[in-house]
């Protein structure tokens, strides 16, 4: 009998319950136990997880490799899906290796290149990847200057810090004055040039973003897996167009998104997203990390998280495709179980387990179960689902 994959999830997302579940409802049989770490201990990952524990504040990237190393050994763990602190630790993929570890991660020199957004729009322009006109903005001068000349092209111009996952920092330009259009309703990323330039001259330090045109729908994340021999075993695209989501296997999509991840090697698990530029298909983003929204290719009859589960331990999956492509669908919010206590080290409750960790409290059978049961709620709607939201919520 096969023995027991020991699989740890770090400081992610907390839509990737969804990728804990694929793993160990894996069509192999294979017994799967995950670990998770993470800074909010009311992150539903650490309830979904089997141990548990939170993770130390304020390390520098060196220290925390150093934290990843001993739990690695500690737990006996066979792969680790890194998310915080990626670059530094897949920089030390030897040593992690030595301690029976395999990352599920791409090398190094990809994660670098795809880190600063100028520097990945310069290197996929290089092999042929079209992407959208930009501008690297650091000053009020230099933010007036892009607006001017894309709203001068006939274009709504946006902006994202340089370095940055899914949303965050996201905003769209308007020369509308602040008013209670602004206040009204729920928040909105539009935010009026003249506040956006006084923020940008009070600020302490440089600003560093991007700005580019507002893109048009649909919005196309494809999920690639990528071998070590930089060859794809499996590229899925997913459309988003409003609320409306599908799939897709359009070569217009799934051709460029294959060229980057076999160009760079991002080896394991990736997503690249793209939206519309007038008539073509351009680049917007590329993640070197599982999509949040990854498991929802369960949807075409493929369990993606268990493949690469298998790349990373060397058993090769091979070349994949769907079987079929999922019906259209909507996301909408659900309830998981969080853990009963707020702290898991500071339990007094029960023992403490022999390795220092707190097992995962049991699922409850369905929502009412957890209801009766009094337990506070999370849903996965609450996390940021990695890239397949970058550039925002205005393209929803």
């Amino acid at each position: 009998m096969a023995s027991c994959v020991r699989v740890w999830l770090n400081r992610t997302y907390a839509e990737n319950v969804f990728f804990m579940d694929q793993v160990r409802k894996n069509p192999s049989d294979r017994a799967v136990e995950i670990h998770a770490t993470h800074g909010d201990p009311d992150s539903p990952v650490l309830a979904a997880a089997d141990t548990a524990e939170l993770e130390p504040e304020g390390l520098s990237p060196a220290a925390y490799v150093e934290y990843a190393l001993a739990q690695c050994a500690r737990r006996g763990i066979d792969v680790f899906v890194p998310r915080l602190h990626q670059g530094a630790i897949v920089a030390h993929r030897a040593e992690f290796e030595a301690a029976g570890t395999a990352l599920l991660a791409p090398p190094p020199e990809a994660v670098a290149v795809f880190h600063d957004k100028v520097i990945a729009y310069e290197a996929v322009q290089a092999i042929g990847v079209p992407v959208p006109p930009w501008w690297r903005v650091r000053s009020a001068d230099e933010l007036v200057r892009a607006v001017d000349e894309l709203e001068a092209r006939g274009h709504q111009a946006c902006f994202k810090p340089a370095s940055g996952a899914g949303g965050v920092g996201f905003r769209v330009i308007t020369r509308a004055p602040f008013s209670l259009t602004q206040l009204n309703g729920f928040p909105s990323p539009y935010v009026p040039l003249d506040l956006a330039l006084e923020a940008v001259r009070q600020a302490e330090e440089p600003v560093d973003w991007l700005v580019m045109p507002v893109l048009d729908q649909p919005e196309v994340s494809v999920d690639c897996l990528t071998g070590p021999d930089n060859r794809v075993r499996l590229a899925v695209g997913r459309t988003k167009n409003g609320r409306r989501r599908g799939f897709t296997v359009d070569e217009r999509w799934l051709e460029p998104a294959r060229r980057i991840a076999e160009g760079f090697g991002l080896h394991h698990l990736s997503n690249i997203q793209f939206r519309m530029f007038g008539e073509r298909p351009v680049l917007m983003d590329v993640n070197t990390r599982p999509a949040g929204g990854l498991h929802q290719l369960s949807l075409c009859g493929v369990n993606a998280p268990w493949a690469a589960v298998r790349l990373a331990l060397g058993d090769d999956p091979g070349e994949m495709s769907p079987p079929f492509l999922g019906q259209d669908y909507s996301v909408v919010s659900g309830p998981r179980p969080l853990r009963p206590v707020s702290v898991p080290q500071q339990r007094t409750d029960v023992p403490a387990p022999a390795l220092g960790g707190v097992p995962a409290p049991a699922v409850p059978a369905g929502p009412r179960a957890a209801a009766d049961s009094g337990q506070v709620r999370a849903t996965a709607a609450d996390a940021v689902a990695g890239g397949s939201a970058a550039w925002g919520t205005h393209h929803r």
